[in-house]
């Protein structure tokens, strides 16, 4: 659903030159809102669309196909990651920027590696905020300096076939079940290598699907396989 303001298709600045079309994902209303009038000043941007939730960023990005999608990482239905992976993998031409509170290593990695072309830290000033806009929208991957800091300090200290870890939004332990699972491992075998209950284990798979986003053990195994779990 597309909140109510105008949407511009095909959509031109007062010079005639091709706006930078975005959708704004978001569930904060207030911030969703400061961060759509704050680029309803920039003639160069014009704002298509917003959404309230990961679902809703990969229907109205579907449907509307803008430039770029700005991009909340703490999204209720579906993840930021995993609704940028899905907007990248319908629509490789739109660049996804990150804009989140979240500067852990997890969750800058698993937004780069499901295909984020950008990344700033909420608090970012607006000129900042519309330089990222206009350079994931010219193709080119921009980083916060605070971010682009914490890659830097990454690379130069990670060891040899240090891993990156892949779905943030899931837990420990139901990353390392994910793990079993794609391996092939059915619940009574992961409860007894776990030494947890039959129960815990049926909460924990439950969790995860709903997480991912995913309908059935099938499609979680070639989601985690996808992501390099259960190669051992």
């Amino acid at each position: 659903m597309i909140e109510p303001f105008a949407v511009g298709w095909p959509s031109e600045g007062s010079g005639g030159v091709e706006q930078i079309r975005v959708l704004i994902a978001d569930d904060h209303p207030v911030f969703r809102e400061g961060l759509r009038l704050l680029l309803a000043n920039e003639e160069q941007i014009d704002v298509v669309g917003v959404a309230a939730d990961g679902a809703e960023a990969v229907a109205i990005a579907r449907d509307l196909q803008p430039d770029v999608v700005v991009m909340d990482l703490d999204m209720p239905e579906i993840h930021g990651v995993e609704a940028t992976r899905q907007i990248v993998q319908d629509s490789p031409h739109i660049g996804v920027l990150v804009l989140t509170m979240f500067k852990d290593d997890e969750s800058v990695f698993a937004a780069m590696r499901a295909g984020a072309r950008g990344y700033l830290l909420k608090g970012a000033v607006q000129g900042e905020i519309v330089h990222a806009i206009e350079a994931v929208g010219g193709g080119t991957a921009v980083f916060g300096p605070s971010i682009a800091r914490r890659l830097i300090e990454f690379f130069a200290i990670q060891r040899p076939g240090e891993a990156i870890t892949v779905f943030p939004e899931l837990t420990n332990r139901e990353r390392e079940i994910l793990d079993l699972i794609a391996k092939g491992a059915n619940n009574s075998t992961i409860a007894r290598q776990l030494t947890l209950s039959p129960k815990t284990i049926r909460n924990n798979v439950s969790n995860i699907f709903s997480k991912l986003q995913v309908v059935d053990r099938a499609e979680a195994i070639v989601r985690a396989r996808r992501a390099g779990l259960g190669q051992d």
